[in-house]
Formats: C-alpha cells, sequence, structure tokens
C-alpha cells in the first residue's frame, strides 16, 4: 500500500489509480516483456499474443491489488489512521462496492483475453488463468487469505514472477524449456521480495488485524536478514548461470541493479527508528525487480543481436 500524503479532497479517478498501486505494476510487464524476448531465440514475436498477455497480467494484477484494499477495508484492517493508500477509502469516501466492481470488471475483461489467447495457442491455458485468477482473489478473500499465511511471497514469486515469464514465452514458442525455466528463477525470488517488503512494513498492523505473516513469524530483523539473502540468491544464481554458459557475460548486467538492493536493506534496517525510511526501503525493493528484470532482458536482446 502507498501511502498517501494528505486528507485533502482528491478525484475519484486519481484515488482509484492510486489503489492499482501504480508502483507495483513493472511486476508485470517486465515479465512479460523478459519472457517474450527470452522467445526471441527460438522464433519470431506474435505481437498479438504479447499485447494480449500484457493486457491480460495488468487486468489480473490490478484486480487482485484492488480485492487486497476492499477485504482489508472490510476485516478492519484499513483504518481512517492507515498510512497506507487502503484508509482511503474512509479517509476519501470512496465506496468500497465500487472497488470491488471495478476488480470484478477486470477479472472479466481478463477472462475474455484468455479466451483468444488459449484459442490461439492452447486451451490448456484457460486452466492456468482460472487457477491464477483464484489465487488473485483468495490471496485476501475467502475463509482463509493467502495473504493471513507466510505462503504470501512464495504465491507472488511463482505466479507473478515465473509463471508470467514461462506464460509469455510459451506464448511465442508452445513450449517450456529447462533454459527458461532457469532464467525466469531469479525473477521469481525478487516478485516474491516486493512482497515480503509490503509485509515488513507493515508488521505491526497486520499482527493486529490477525494475520501470520512471513515477517511476522521470522521478526522484523530475521525478515529483512531474509530479504537480503532472497537478493543475494537471485544474484549468484544469475552469475552461476554465466558460469555455466548457459547464458553469456552479458547477462551480468543485472549487477548494475546490486546499489538499489543494499539500499533496500539499509533502509529498512534504518526504519525501526526512522519510520519515514520504509518508503525509500520499499521502493529501492521494487526497483531492484525491475532494474534486474530490465537489465537481464537487455543482456539476452545483445546476445540475441550478437
Amino acid at each position: 500500500m502507498t501511502a498517501l500524503d494528505s486528507t485533502a479532497p482528491i478525484s475519484r479517478g486519481k484515488l482509484m489509480w492510486q489503489m492499482t498501486r501504480p508502483h507495483t505494476l513493472t511486476a508485470t510487464f517486465v515479465p512479460v516483456i523478459l519472457g517474450t524476448v527470452m522467445a526471441l531465440f527460438e522464433t519470431s514475436i506474435h505481437w498479438g499474443l504479447f499485447l494480449a498477455m500484457m493486457a491480460a497480467g495488468l487486468c489480473l494484477q490490478i484486480a487482485t491489488n484492488l480485492f487486497n484494499e476492499y477485504y482489508d477495508f472490510k476485516k478492519g484492517l484499513d483504518t481512517a489512521e492507515s498510512v497506507g493508500i487502503g484508509g482511503g477509502i474512509v479517509r476519501h469516501g470512496l465506496q468500497p462496492s465500487m472497488v470491488l466492481s471495478v476488480a470484478l470488471i477486470l477479472y472479466v475483461i481478463a477472462g475474455f483475453i484468455g479466451i483468444y489467447i488459449a484459442a490461439s495457442t492452447s486451451f490448456w491455458l484457460i486452466a492456468i488463468g482460472v487457477v491464477g485468477m483464484a489465487v488473485g482473489y483468495f490471496y485476501t478473500g475467502g475463509p482463509l487469505p493467502i495473504a493471513y499465511t507466510p505462503f504470501g511471497e512464495l504465491f507472488a514469486g511463482v505466479f507473478m514472477g515465473i509463471g508470467f515469464i514461462l506464460i509469455a514465452y510459451y506464448l511465442q514458442t508452445l513450449e517450456v524449456t529447462m533454459w527458461a525455466f532457469l532464467l525466469s528463477f531469479p525473477f521469481g525470488i525478487l516478485v516474491g521480495a516486493i512482497n515480503m517488503s509490503n509485509n515488513i512494513r507493515d508488521i505491526q498492523e497486520d499482527t493486529i488485524g490477525g494475520r501470520k505473516t512471513l515477517p511476522i513469524l521470522l521478526g522484523r530483523e530475521r525478515a529483512i536478514t531474509g530479504l537480503a539473502i532472497a537478493f543475494i540468491v537471485s544474484y549468484v544464481w544469475i552469475v552461476a548461470l554465466v558460469v555455466l554458459q548457459i547464458v553469456t557475460p552479458w547477462a551480468l548486467l543485472v549487477l548494475l541493479a546490486v546499489p538499489k538492493s543494499i539500499t533496500a536493506i539499509k533502509s529498512f534496517r534504518l526504519g525501526k527508528t526512522k519510520p519515514m525510511m520504509m518508503g525509500p526501503a520499499m521502493k529501492s525493493t521494487a526497483l531492484t525487480n525491475t532494474f534486474v528484470g530490465i537489465l537481464l532482458t537487455i543482456g539476452l536482446f545483445i546476445e540475441w543481436l550478437l
């Protein structure tokens, strides 16, 4: 949840835009672009399927974010004192029913796009899409929301990280190779890291709300250490792929993102006594994810050109 800076009047359209958590949407378009560039090594690009995958992925992620805001409000986690955007429902008069309706409309749109994608490739993708939509809804909805368990990071990493990359790759090649999986794995870890950064920030409110997130179970300091380990594993994984000659040294461009990872960890540690550092910490985590995805994409594209 991104913070609203004031209680001043705000337009409904702008508030709804903020409710989508636009700073997190790179977790959709970066893996879709990465998976598509990976497919260049096997085939030419079908741009219609690329755009359809991008649109469906964005619809699903935004809908999931809106479900999150709606159910956090309904379950009392978001109040007028909340530091996140969810508090905007009560502070700015946005109707919860409107948030839920927009989320459901986005699911319908994603469903129609999914039918086009399946008709162009494989109808097995409909089943995969239904599972993905169910995970998005049950992340905060249902009797036992995923967000209330220690598995939020795992589901985010698998479905939005690894899953989006492999589906984008499959749409172009009609296959999923071990090479594609190995390249998708570190990005999946980093998508999970974004989820963990949100949960680290929300430890206090989530504890009050009865959640049992991974950072709550680990404790703040160990959760931050876990986040640092996630960053390290991602970089080491890509370096290992280069050493094993699975990809060329151009993939090492991802190491340019290391300073952002360091900034994220330092900011989270400072956040214990300086809450204002939590914002920069989360931003640096998201930028790590974005930079790694973009830099890996650039490295692969250069490799393909050469």
